[in-house]
């Protein structure tokens, strides 16, 4: 509450002076009750004065019987991983209802340090909406990571009375944390009593235990029923993701109704999701728009949207709800079943129309960050004997199986075919020479390689192809661009999308962006990648060393559940 302002804001409520403005005609979604109520909503200075139509507004805003609901909050959202700067995430995000967002800026941190998490404050302190950061918990996510910077419990300490920070991000070192490691109980303690982020995937029985005691509040990595009931039995707040490659929503929702769970533990966030995604099919609102679609209710749907990520991260006080006290955030909606967004307000003011612009400077040290010795082609050669370990795709997941096979090779040497996809991760950061090598099953690219500087969460180069020359010539590009996305064929350069700010956004524009990704990620499906598996995320996520089950590092193929790399 503006208590500065309290007067004259009691003022208005009581009815004695104007509001600043009246939203008319509405039917207001409560949050609180599950009622759709027919009625007024009075606003002034940003904040929700009083609900009825007994107020009058210097102006008033005709709703014409449209739906009115709290704007709505993404429950955990990495901003690079758009691939746009934050600010044009927010422009195109804001379109669709989403007016605040809990950021996690490890991406950028694992990069270039304190200076992306500043990079990233900056960027988004005076957007149309409301930016939350969790600090980021791993910076590298395990000790042995080839990341660009690591970032401590004393660093954190700078940012832990800024008013945006919230509290400690995905904690995603579980074995640190369940054996109560000095320097993550240091970065636990720092974030004593506020929300702490969680990353355990398929972690269960005692170690989860330990992992809950430790204060970790949510999770967002569940991708069936059963591990969400185990953590909710814990206390664990559930975050249902819906990103690009991790579509982990339809069966969880579906085990919600078909169990009638109390759905207050539950709350939406897309984690991971490109640019091009949120074009094409929505933020928030799409996973509000699929959970009605597997039989929940729309008013169970949009609190899940709002007011239960609010109390999680202890906003109800400002966010959440259409209630006196509150911020004026709202999404106007055509219709309620398919979520169609009409207009959206931050603070009283439509911003529907609200348009990014650059702010870093072309010399800025974030532009220059892909700093690695060129590939030669024998350290792309990998030895199979009979048997191999191999990383299998699972569609619509970014968790792996573990398989074991015997590859097609050469002279002893694997060969990739449609089969069986060779993946290296080339160290992009200190110079160092290392490259990792291993075999992917169920990618399936044919004829050519993609590669990448985005790749969880140390951001080295991930090169995946059926052919080494062409991975090569990938892998060289990207170095000669300083980052970003590359698609070849047979010898050619098909398409690239720049990602100068740090190996992980582009500042080229929204449309410049889109339509490159939708080029090359429907070139990437022509040349064997399935449906169903999101070619660039996929790639994205194959060299992080914390989600099950068999990862690729520079240092070489690490299995996570044993958390020892193949061959120790």
């Amino acid at each position: 509450m503006d208590f500065q302002n309290f007067s004259k804001l009691a003022k208005v409520a009581r009815g004695e002076i104007p509001a600043e403005m009246v939203f008319r005609g509405g039917k207001v979604v409560n949050v609180f009750t599950g009622e759709i109520i027919e009625t007024s909503v009075a606003v002034t200075n940003g904040t929700i004065v009083g609900i009825g139509d007994q107020y009058v507004g210097e102006t008033e805003i005709d709703l014409a019987g449209k739906y009115l609901c709290p704007g709505f909050i993404d429950g955990h959202i990495h901003l690079e991983s758009t691939m746009v700067t934050p600010a044009e995430l927010v422009e195109q995000a804001v379109k669709c209802g989403t007016t605040t967002y809990i950021v996690d800026p490890h991406e950028a941190a694992n990069v270039s340090g304190a200076d992306g998490i500043d990079y990233i404050l900056h960027e988004t302190e005076n957007v149309p909406a409301n930016v939350f950061v969790m600090m980021p918990s791993c910076v590298p996510s395990l000790p042995f990571e080839d990341n660009g910077c690591i970032f401590d419990a004393a660093e954190m300490k700078n940012y832990i009375n800024n008013p945006r920070v919230l509290g400690l991000g995905e904690v995603m070192d579980y074995v640190g944390t369940v054996t109560a490691a000095p320097m993550m109980v240091e970065k636990l303690a720092l974030f004593d009593g506020m929300p702490k982020d969680g990353h355990a995937p398929g972690l269960s029985g005692n170690e989860l235990n330990a992992y809950v005691l430790a204060g970790i509040t949510n999770d967002h990595e569940c991708s069936n029923f059963d591990e969400v009931m185990e953590k909710r039995r814990l206390g664990m707040h559930i975050h249902i993701r819906e990103g690009s490659a991790a579509r982990n929503l339809e069966p969880i929702v579906r085990g919600i109704l078909q169990t009638k769970q109390d759905i207050s533990g539950f709350s939406f966030c897309t984690d991971d999701k490109h640019i091009e995604d949120i074009h094409t099919e929505g933020h928030i609102d799409h996973c509000i728009r699929k959970a009605i679609a597997c039989g929940m209710q729309p008013v169970d749907a949009i609190r899940m949207a709002t007011i239960h990520t609010a109390e999680h991260y202890h906003l109800h006080h400002r966010l959440g709800a259409i209630a006196p006290g509150l911020q004026a955030d709202f999404v106007a909606l055509d219709d309620l079943e398919t979520v169609a967004v009409s207009r959206v307000f931050h603070k009283g003011v439509d911003v529907s129309s609200f348009h990014a612009q650059p702010k870093l400077p072309m010399d800025s040290p974030l532009r220059q960050t892909v700093h690695s010795l060129p590939v030669q082609p024998e350290q792309l050669n990998l030895s199979v004997g009979e048997s191999c370990a191999v990383i299998r795709v699972i569609p619509n997941e970014i968790i792996t199986g573990h398989k074991t096979a015997k590859l097609p090779q050469e002279n002893g040497l694997f060969a990739a075919d449609s089969t069986y996809s060779k993946i290296a991760v080339v160290e992009r950061h200190h110079n160092t020479g290392k490259v990792g090598v291993g075999a992917v099953s169920g990618f399936n690219i044919r004829g050519g390689a993609i590669a990448s500087t985005v790749a969880h969460d140390s951001h080295n180069l991930s090169v995946i192809g059926d052919n080494d020359a062409d991975m090569l010539l990938a892998i060289e590009h990207l170095r000669d661009i300083g980052g970003g996305y590359t698609l070849v064929e047979n010898g050619k350069i098909l398409h690239t999308v720049p990602l100068p700010i740090m190996g992980l956004m582009s500042d080229a524009g929204f449309d410049t962006v889109q339509a490159e990704l939708s080029a090359m990620i429907a070139k990437a499906h022509e040349m064997g990648v399935p449906e169903g598996v999101s070619p660039l995320t996929l790639l994205s996520f194959l060299a992080l060393p914390v989600i099950p089950a068999l990862r690729i590092t520079p240092r070489g193929l690490f299995d996570v559940e044993q958390m020892k790399f193949i061959g120790e």
